[in-house]
């Protein structure tokens, strides 16, 4: 069974007691702007949805570059501080949570980057993208941008 509870931003004068299917097409189709504001909860699973977009943050970072190479990471430099495999898409970052999904849009358009590492100590403030060569890392050098926190 699949419960859908819709939720509209209307005035409370026109809200009716019981409404079926029919009465709420009826108002968001007089009503077209409402659809804006139409917040959906799916029960059984727990599972909600929205169409508002979750609260981001947007902050200027200097952002550097690393590879998986003992002199720029520990004596395990495949293995994250959260204990993950390095791969693309993998950011170092002390001021944040691991699991923290990030994008760079100046930089890397809609891509999505996850915390899952951390830098020394005198680099808080700080974010470090994880490349698979050296040289790439080197390529990238210092960048000062904005980043979008997601979550």
């Amino acid at each position: 069974m699949i419960i859908l509870v819709l939720a509209l931003n209307i005035p409370a004068k026109e809200v009716s007691a019981a409404w079926s299917y029919n009465d709420i097409m009826a108002l968001m189709s007089k009503k077209p702007e409402d659809m804006q504001n139409l917040i959906m909860v799916i029960g059984g699973d727990s599972l909600m949805g929205t169409n508002e977009a979750s609260p981001s943050k947007t902050l200027k970072v200097i952002i550097t570059a690393y590879s998986s190479t003992p002199d720029q990471t520990d004596d395990s430099p495949f293995i994250t501080a959260s204990n993950t495999r390095t791969r693309d898409g993998v950011i170092a970052a002390n001021f944040l949570d691991f699991g923290t999904k990030v994008k760079i849009p100046s930089l890397f358009g809609d891509k999505v980057f996850t915390v899952e590492d951390r830098m020394a100590k005198k680099h808080n403030g700080k974010m470090d993208i994880w490349f698979p060569q050296r040289n790439l890392a080197k390529k990238f050098g210092i960048q000062e941008t904005d980043v979008v926190i997601l979550d």
